[in-house]
């Protein structure tokens, strides 16, 4: 489906670009005049994807995670967050709550947060090929209409 407008940012799996990424798809969705709940949940769900890459894409070395974001037709905002890292070797576990290769010091709990928050969401991964996020996320139009 072809979209109103886009965006597509390439960079580097440093931790620092994270925020960047998180305030890059504010900064465009702000166009849809989300609230600042839906605003938030952009901002959360773009940040779990991204942090994912640097933490388990990446865990030895840096590489380029892809973020594109488009605005669709009837208030809809797409998400690709995509790197070329090691995959997930097994998806149905990875979106299990709580599950994590990422060690102690992580909850678990970033798909089923980017899941919860937006209106779709699909994750595919090939080992040693990368893993793509696809996330939508519908914005009322103020008033509440649909």
């Amino acid at each position: 489906m072809k979209g109103e407008n886009y965006m597509h940012l390439e960079f580097p799996s440093r931790s620092t670009n994270e925020a960047f990424a998180r305030s890059a798809v504010a900064s465009f969705a702000a166009q849809l005049d989300p609230t600042l709940d839906e605003l938030g949940d952009i901002k959360t769900a773009v940040s779990e994807a991204v942090t994912n890459c640097i933490v388990h894409a990446y865990p030895e070395e840096l590489g380029p995670i892809i973020l594109k974001a488009r605005i669709l037709p009837e208030h809809v905002l797409d998400i690709t967050v995509k790197d070329r890292g090691c995959g997930i070797a097994d998806v149905e576990q990875a979106r299990k709550p709580m599950f994590t290769t990422g060690g102690e010091e992580r909850s678990g709990m970033g798909i089923t947060i980017m899941e919860s928050f937006m209106t779709e969401f699909r994750i595919h991964s090939t080992v040693n090929k990368g893993t793509t996020v696809h996330m939508k996320r519908k914005i009322l139009p103020r008033g509440g209409s649909k």
